[in-house]
């Protein structure tokens, strides 16, 4: 049986999303400010800004199915997909820095945009709020 992706999990990830390519514009705007970009800092980025919006979702669809179960169940989940998700993260790095294709900096630098997303969500939302009782 195969279960429906919750729209929340949709919107999270969509969400980490634009900020994983708003990052990663910046990031490619800098290497070219410094006159260091070259096609290993577009594959690097792709790579690792990929693999960050993958492991997001991924994370989502298991609180998803977490939420289902008892509680032993979902804490061993839960503990399963971090290990699974960290260990495929760690494959990514390791292919961005031994492979040349890749700018060892623009693949690991994207493994950390979901984090400064999130960071960032409590001032987005605050904003958005002020914005729409017309406080901006």
């Amino acid at each position: 049986m195969q279960q429906k992706i919750d729209p929340i999990v949709r919107k999270e990830t969509a969400y980490i999303a634009v900020w994983t390519l708003i990052f990663s514009r910046i990031m490619q705007a800098v290497f070219l400010i410094i006159d260091r970009w070259d096609y290993t800092v577009l594959l690097g980025n792709l790579l690792g800004g990929i693999a960050t919006i993958i492991n997001f979702f991924l994370l989502g669809i298991t609180v998803q199915r977490a939420v289902l179960k008892e509680e032993k169940e979902a804490k061993q989940a839960m503990k399963i997909s971090n290990t699974l998700r960290t260990f495929l993260l760690f494959i990514i790095a390791l292919i961005g820095v031994l492979l040349p294709c890749f700018n060892t900096w623009t693949t690991l630098i994207p493994l950390f945009f979901s984090r400064f997303a999130v960071m960032l969500r409590p001032l987005w939302e605050k904003r958005r709020d002020a914005t729409e009782k017309g406080e901006a």
